[in-house]
């Protein structure tokens, strides 16, 4: 068990930077490679580019909670939990079929 995330490809983990605009303001998220491929895949689904799907989330949240104090762990919370639902989501299908 430990082998399978001792032996992660460092590159997952990378940390990457990125400029997004958020409420008409230029800004830079930093998240491991690993969650932005997550944000593509959650963007795309939404039909949405990444930028434009961050953004938008970034308003719904001021509107609904105000302001976020760490919008980065926001971010990697919702791929997490994207994952896992998608994982139960696939379990149910497999388990009906």
């Amino acid at each position: 068990m430990c082998h399978l995330f001792a032996s992660q490809c460092p590159d997952s983990y990378a940390f990457e930077t990125r400029s997004i605009r958020l409420n008409g303001q230029s800004t830079s998220l930093r998240l491991e490679k690993v969650f932005w491929a997550i944000l593509e895949e959650i963007a795309a689904n939404e039909g949405m580019s990444v930028p434009r799907f961050v953004s938008t989330l970034h308003r719904e949240v001021l509107l609904l909670r105000g302001e976020v104090p760490n919008f980065t762990s926001h971010l990697r919370c919702i791929c997490v939990i994207a994952r896992t639902s998608a994982q139960r989501v696939g379990r149910a299908r497999a388990e009906a079929a």
